[in-house]
C-alpha cells in the first residue's frame, strides 16, 4: 500500500519536472518553430500540436485526477468532463478570435489553485473547515474557463495570421480534446485497478493532499515568474 503511494508521489514529481516541453508558459521548439512560421490554415499539425499540449499539460492532467478521483459512475465521469470540457473550449476559441489579453502567469497562477480547489474538496475540506459545500458542478466549468484562457495565452504569444485563424483554432481545439481522451482514458485506468485494493480510500487523504501540494508549488511558481516580469 505504501508503494502505490510512493509511486503516486513520484508521478505527481514527474509531471511537474520531467520537461521542459511541459513549462506552463513555452512550447517545444518544433511547435514553436512551426507556430512561428505558419501562414496559412495547418490542420493536421494543429491538431497534434492541441493532442500534445494537453497530454503533456500537466495542470489540466492534475485538475482531471482530482476531478474524477472519486467519481465512479460513467456518467459522471462524463458530465463533469464535458462541464470542464466545455468551459475551456469556449474561453480559448473566444480569446484567441477576440485577442483578448490575460496576464499568463496569473492565469496558470489560478489554474493550479485550482488543483488545490479539487484536492481540498475531495478531502471534504470545504464542509471540515467552512461548513458549506461548493456546488462541484459549477467550479468544474468555471475553472474550466481558467483553463482555457490558459490555452489560449499559449497560441497568443505567436501573433497567428487572422485570415481563416478560426480554422486552426478549430483544429488545435480538437487535437485538445483528443489529447484530453487519451489522457483520461490512461487516468481512469490506472484509477480503476488502484480501486481493487483498500489502499485507495485509506491513502485517499494522502493522495488528494499531494495534489494539493502540487497544485501550490504550481500556484508558486507561477506567482514568482509574475514578481519578476511584471
Amino acid at each position: 500500500m505504501l508503494n502505490i503511494t510512493r509511486l503516486l508521489a513520484a508521478t505527481l514529481v514527474l509531471f511537474l519536472f520531467s520537461s521542459s516541453a511541459a513549462l506552463a508558459h513555452g512550447v517545444d521548439a518544433n511547435t514553436e518553430r512551426f507556430l512561428l512560421a505558419n501562414e496559412g490554415v495547418a490542420i493536421g499539425p494543429f491538431l497534434y500540436i492541441g493532442a500534445k499540449h494537453m497530454v503533456t499539460g500537466y495542470d489540466h492532467l492534475l485538475f482531471l485526477v482530482g476531478v474524477i478521483f472519486f467519481l465512479f459512475r460513467k456518467r459522471d465521469v462524463l458530465l463533469y468532463v464535458s462541464l470542464f470540457t466545455v468551459g475551456h473550449s469556449l474561453t480559448l476559441l473566444l480569446g484567441v478570435l477576440n485577442n483578448i489579453a490575460v496576464n499568463p502567469y496569473l492565469i496558470d497562477a489560478i489554474i493550479g489553485l485550482s488543483v488545490v480547489y479539487k484536492g481540498f474538496d475531495n478531502i471534504g475540506g470545504f464542509n471540515k473547515l467552512l461548513g458549506f459545500q461548493p456546488n462541484t458542478k459549477i467550479a468544474v466549468a468555471v475553472f474550466g474557463l481558467f483553463h482555457g484562457f490558459g490555452l489560449a495565452t499559449k497560441l497568443q504569444d505567436f501573433a497567428l495570421p487572422q485570415e481563416d485563424l478560426w480554422k486552426n483554432l478549430l483544429a488545435f481545439n480538437i487535437g485538445v480534446e483528443l489529447g484530453q481522451f487519451i489522457a483520461l482514458v490512461f487516468i481512469l485506468i490506472a484509477l480503476s485497478f488502484w480501486r481493487r485494493f483498500p489502499s485507495y480510500y485509506s491513502f485517499s487523504t494522502t493522495t488528494n493532499t499531494l495534489l494539493m501540494a502540487g497544485g501550490l508549488v504550481l500556484f508558486g511558481y507561477q506567482m514568482f515568474g509574475y514578481s519578476v516580469t511584471a
